[in-house]
Formats: structure tokens, sequence, C-alpha cells
């Protein structure tokens, strides 16, 4: 029953995120990019803030002896930064790409960051294994068949967000370094914090917003802060406490099925042939990624923000 539930929870997180690129195409028809992002993880990371100390008021009233220490606050507080630095760099490269390109795009190209992590792993001195190459090629030959449609002309909107997936990719193994041992609502907390605090720094530079494009870009901006950032993390939470690694990182990685079915169903963005042929490229690849083999590292840690 608790593996049913835990998976329940992780499918609705994914559908909250797959909705999430719906709501931040809508909102940059009437805001910058910096400034959803910005406002986007301020207003994220202050429910999360409450969420936070809700928590600890509960924790205190029963009794549980807190466990943080000086140097584990110090881990938190350099973790934080470090992986709301990262998130600040992708969640708006993310952002500027939906700018060019459709909500479907978007979703699958990010979703290749489950399939970039194993390779980068390298560097902190795992071995991928030889599936984890050929998912990189099918998940490149998906990327051609989704982005470019004659010759070698990439839509420029696809080639940032194959940049986005990149630095969600660092930004799991920033989070796979800093998270053990820590309080993970907290460590989200501050990162958005620093992701939204450094993107209102560009907002202020590069956009000029506005109140009233500010009040029509509302809904939006709280869906995606409220539900995408502060819902979908404590869902995620919930669901991978109980469901198997492998089935809730795939359960995750439905997101981009259902950034899909969003832009079909709320923007009427109708993917050509060639075009879904390219997710289902991508898909399988995300999908070949996380079929459990032999030497496949244990320690992966997979963690959307």
């Amino acid at each position: 029953m608790k593996r049913m539930s835990g998976s329940l929870a992780l499918l609705a997180a994914a559908l909250i995120w797959g909705m999430s690129f719906v709501a931040q195409s809508i909102g940059m028809e009437a805001v910058g990019p910096f400034t959803f992002q910005g406002t986007r993880c301020i207003l994220g990371a202050m429910v999360l803030t409450l969420l936070s100390l809700g928590a600890d008021r509960v924790r205190k009233a029963r009794g549980v002896p807190q466990s943080s220490t000086p140097g584990r606050r110090k881990r938190l507080w350099v973790g934080g930064l470090c992986c709301g630095l990262v998130l600040f760099v992708a969640a708006n490269l993310q952002q500027v790409g939906i700018l060019y390109t459709t909500v479907a795009k978007s979703g699958f190209i990010t979703s290749m960051y489950i399939v970039i992590v194993p390779i980068l792993s390298v560097f902190l001195g795992k071995t991928p294994v030889v599936k984890h190459w050929l998912c990189v090629a099918l998940a490149a030959v998906g990327l051609y068949f989704l982005s470019i449609s004659g010759g070698f002309d990439p839509n420029p909107g696809d080639a940032i967000t194959v940049l986005c997936a990149l630095g969600f990719a660092f930004h799991i193994l920033v989070i796979d370094h800093f998270a053990p041992g820590l309080d993970g609502v907290k460590l989200s907390c501050i990162q958005f914090w620093v992701a939204g605090l450094l993107s209102c720094v560009l907002m202020v530079l590069l956009e000029q917003p506005t109140w009233q494009g500010l009040q029509t870009a509302a809904l939006p901006i709280a869906y995606a802060g409220m539900m995408s950032c502060a819902g979908g993390y404590t869902l995620q939470i919930i669901g991978q406490q109980h469901a198997d690694p492998v089935v809730a990182t795939v359960l995750m990685s439905l997101e981009s099925v259902f950034s899909l079915l969003g832009g079909l169903v709320i923007l009427r963005q109708i993917p050509t042939g060639r075009e879904l042929f390219g997710c289902a490229l991508m898909f399988s690849a995300v999908m070949l990624s996380q079929l459990p083999v032999e030497a496949f590292f244990q320690n992966q840690v997979t963690i959307k923000s």
C-alpha cells in the first residue's frame, strides 16, 4: 500500500512539473524570463520556508531532539548556495529556451538530464557502462529528429534547452554531494532563495517588469512557484520515501509526456510526426538509462527542483 501511495505521489509530481512548462510559456506572454523565474523561485522559497518552520515547530512540540550542529549548518548553507547558483543557471536557460520552442520540446529535451548524469559522474570517479553511452547516442538521434527539420540548422530554443539539461545534470550532482545528512526541505528552501534573488538581479538589469505585467502573469507564476517548486518537491519527498529508486526516476521523467499533453491540449501546439518520433527516441533513452544493470553505480540520486 505504501509503495502504491508513493508511486501516486511521484506521478502527481510529474503531472505538476509537466504542466509547469505550460505555465512558464503562458507567463512569458506578459513578463520576461528573468522576471518569471525570479518571482516564481521566491514564491516557492517563501512557501518552503513556512513548511520548514512548521515542521520545526511540530518536531519541537513532540520533543524530537534537534540534530543540527555548527558543521552541519555550515554545510547546509554552503550546499544551498552552490545548489542555488547551479539552479539559477539551469532554470533561466530553460525559461529563455521556451521563448523559442514548444513546451513539448522543452519537456523532452530537459529530461535528457537523466541520461547525462551518469556520463558526468565520470568526473566523480564513477565509470559509466556501455548502456549509458548508447542512451546518449539514442537521445542525440532523438534530438536531431525533434529539433532539426532540414540540414543542420537547429532551433535556437532547442539548443538553449540542451544547455539547460546539462545544467540540471550538474544540479543533480551538486545535490548528490551536499544532500546526505541534511534537511532536504531547508536545502531546497535556500537554493530557491538564491536562484530567485539572482534572477531578480537580472530582471532589474535586463528587463522592465511592470505591475500590470505581473498581475497578468500572476496565475502562471503562482502555479510554477507554489505547485511546481513547493508542491512538486513535497510530493517527491513523500513518494521517494516508499517507491523503488528506479521506479521513482521513471515516474518523475513522465513530466516530459505531460508537457507534451499540456502543450497539445491547452496551447494547441501540435507536434509533427517527425517531432513525435524524436520525442519517442528521447523518452526511450531516458527509460533505457534506468534499466538496472550489474555495473551501474548504486549511489546515483535523482532530485527534481
